[in-house]
C-alpha cells in the first residue's frame, strides 16, 4: 500500500469533486493511495505516510452496512471529472456493476478527514473509494484469492493509480484478507437497495459471504493491452508484445455485446507488483490502454 498524496496540488479538482483523491502505486505491506500530494508540516495530514492503528480491531463487532436508498451527494459525482491528467465518468448507477481487478486499502492517516463527499473518512467502518461509481452507493467485494466477501458503502474516490479499481477501508480491508498484504484480486459488484437478495444470484460469483478463507479456484492475473475483432490485428498486437520479451503472450476469444473478440494479454502474472512494473512497459509499446485482466 503507499503514501498518499494530498489535496492542495490538485486544489480546483478537489472542489469539483468535494474532496480528495488516492494517487501513487501501491507498495506490499503498506496502505494504498487515493489522493494527491502533500506534506505532513504544514498540510492537509498530520502524517506524511499511511500507517494502521496499535491495535488492530476485532471486525467480529464491527456490522456491515445495510444497503439502502440513498440521494446522491452533491459533492463528488462530478462527471466527467480530472484527476492528475487523467479523465474519468461517474456511472449513472451501480446497478448491474460488476468489475474484476485489483483492490487496495487505506489507513490511519486519512481517518477522520473528509471523503469526496465530505463525508468523514472512518478506517473502523465497511466503506471504500471508487473511481466510477455514484457516491454514495453499496457493492459487495470478494476476494478471489481466498473467498472472503464484504458489502462494503462507496463514499470516496480513488484510487488513481494505474491497476486499482476500489480502495478499501482498514476494516473491509482485514475482513477480507486484503490486510496486511496490501492488494488482492477481487470482483466488485453492485447492490440494488430494492432487490438486495440479488447481488449472490449468480452461484460461483460473488456469492461467498463468510468472513473465513473459502476453497475457491485459483484466480489467474494477466494485463490485457487489446480486444480485436480482426484475427490480423489481434496477431499483429501480439507479436508487438512477443518481440518486446515481457513474458507469455496469450490471444485468447471472448464474447463482448453478442460479438466474438480476440483479447491479447499478457501473464498470467505473479503479483500485483508485477503488474505494475510491466504496465509502463506495455503502454510504451503504443497499443492503447493496458488494463488487468483476472480468470479463475
Amino acid at each position: 500500500m503507499n503514501q498518499r498524496l494530498a489535496c492542495a496540488a490538485v486544489a480546483l479538482a478537489a472542489l469539483a469533486l468535494g474532496g480528495c483523491f488516492h494517487r501513487q502505486a501501491t507498495r506490499p505491506q503498506a496502505p494504498s493511495t487515493a489522493r494527491p500530494p502533500m506534506q505532513a508540516s504544514g498540510g492537509r495530514y498530520a502524517q506524511a505516510n499511511d500507517s494502521t492503528p496499535a491495535q488492530v480491531p476485532d471486525i467480529s463487532k464491527i456490522p456491515e452496512p445495510v444497503p439502502h436508498d440513498e440521494p446522491r451527494s452533491v459533492y463528488g459525482n462530478k462527471s466527467p471529472y480530472t484527476v492528475l491528467g487523467e479523465s474519468y465518468r461517474v456511472l449513472p448507477s451501480c446497478k448491474g456493476y460488476d468489475e474484476r481487478g485489483l483492490a487496495s486499502w487505506y489507513g490511519n492517516k486519512f481517518h477522520g478527514y473528509t471523503t469526496s463527499n465530505f463525508e468523514k473518512y472512518d478506517m473502523y467502518a465497511y466503506s471504500a473509494a471508487s473511481k466510477v461509481l455514484p457516491i454514495p452507493c453499496y457493492v459487495r467485494v470478494t476476494n478471489l484469492e481466498n473467498g472472503r466477501s464484504a458489502i462494503v458503502r462507496v463514499n470516496d474516490r480513488g484510487p488513481f493509480v494505474a491497476n486499482r479499481i476500489i480502495d478499501l477501508s482498514f476494516v473491509a480491508a482485514i475482513k477480507l484478507g486484503v490486510y496486511p498484504r496490501g492488494t488482492a484480486m477481487v470482483e466488485v459488484r453492485g447492490i440494488d437497495p430494492a432487490h438486495p437478495e440479488r447481488r449472490d444470484a449468480e452461484p460461483g460469483r460473488g456469492a461467498a459471504v463468510s468472513s473465513a478463507p473459502q476453497k475457491t479456484p485459483k484466480p489467474l492475473l494477466y494485463l490485457q493491452v487489446g480486444a480485436f475483432a480482426d484475427p490480423a490485428n489481434a496477431e499483429r498486437a501480439a507479436n508487438t508484445v512477443r518481440h518486446a520479451q515481457l513474458g507469455n503472450v496469450e490471444v485468447v476469444n471472448a464474447r463482448s455485446g453478442g460479438k466474438i473478440l480476440l483479447r491479447v494479454r499478457l501473464g498470467p502474472l505473479k503479483d500485483a507488483a508485477q503488474a505494475d512494473a510491466l504496465t509502463p512497459k506495455l503502454r510504451a509499446l503504443g497499443l492503447g490502454e493496458v488494463r488487468v485482466s483476472i480468470d479463475n
